[in-house]
This record gives C-alpha cells, sequence and structure tokens, in this order.
C-alpha cells in the first residue's frame, strides 16, 4: 500500500470513487462538477488544499482518496485541517488504506502549522466509525447545517 500526494494524471481512477462517495451519501453532482473541483484542489497549494490516493503497491491501482481544506477555527485559534472526504472501493476495505490516509493527512496538518484535523460522517456509518475511533478520532455531539445557496 501507498499513500501519495493526487497528480493530474489520477483523474481518471479518482472520478469513479469520488462518484462511490457522493452516491453512498446520496448525493448526484455533475461529473463536470466533480472534475472541476478535482482540478481546483490539485491546483492549489497544500497550505490550501490538497488530495492523496491510496494505490495498492507502489505505482498500483488507485483505491481509495482523502480530499481536505484548510481552514481558520475561532475555537482553537488556529488553522486546521478538515478531512472533507475519505473513500476507499469496497474491493480494497478492511486493509488499511483509510487509516494509513487520516495519519498522511495529519503529518500534512502539522507538518503546516495545524492545530487539528477535523471530519464529519454519517450517523449510520459504523464501518466508517471504527476506523475513526481506530486512529484516535473523537466524536463531537454537535448538528451540522446548511444554507443551500442555488
Amino acid at each position: 500500500m501507498s499513500i501519495r500526494a493526487a497528480a493530474e494524471s489520477d483523474l481518471a481512477a479518482v472520478l469513479p470513487l469520488l462518484r462511490g462517495y457522493c452516491e453512498f451519501y446520496e448525493s448526484d453532482p455533475s461529473d463536470e462538477g466533480l472534475e472541476r473541483m478535482l482540478r481546483g484542489v490539485l491546483a492549489a497549494s497544500e497550505e490550501t488544499a490538497f488530495l492523496l490516493v491510496a494505490t495498492e503497491g507502489d505505482g498500483g491501482e488507485v483505491v481509495g482518496f482523502a480530499l481536505s481544506q484548510w481552514k481558520w477555527s475561532s475555537l482553537r485559534g488556529a488553522r486546521i485541517v478538515v478531512l472533507d472526504d475519505l473513500f476507499v472501493a469496497d474491493r480494497a476495505r478492511g486493509r488499511g488504506h483509510a487509516d494509513a490516509m487520516i495519519e498522511a493527512v495529519a503529518e500534512i496538518a502539522a507538518r503546516n502549522g495545524g492545530a487539528a484535523v477535523e471530519w464529519l460522517t454519517g450517523p449510520d456509518n459504523r464501518r466508517a466509525q471504527a476506523v475513526y475511533d481506530r486512529v484516535g478520532g473523537r466524536s463531537e455531539p454537535l448538528l451540522e447545517y446548511r444554507l443551500e445557496l442555488g
């Protein structure tokens, strides 16, 4: 297994994984929108946003991704990394890819002076919660609100 920064050459492999992630959360953005988002993240500096991929072995097939971005946290008085999306293909689950990607996100956050890594998951996503508990994550009793703009 290998975790590395994504490259533009990984887009074709990441897009179906991102689609699988969206389907899991019952969302259906356009393929064009997803590709535009991925290209924007790839073009950003690591201190703004970053995309990691998990592969089977060095240079092997891309089987997962972690998409993260930075934000300022008033509650911490510091910048933090938000792990927005984490997904591993069904065929590769249970082999440590998710754990390794979270660890890699945390290393990037620490290297760039981040105070924490935060993420959300569905309350019924027990498999993901088991991973998050295993890597030392703690859940918070907060509700997420959203205001749609279009």
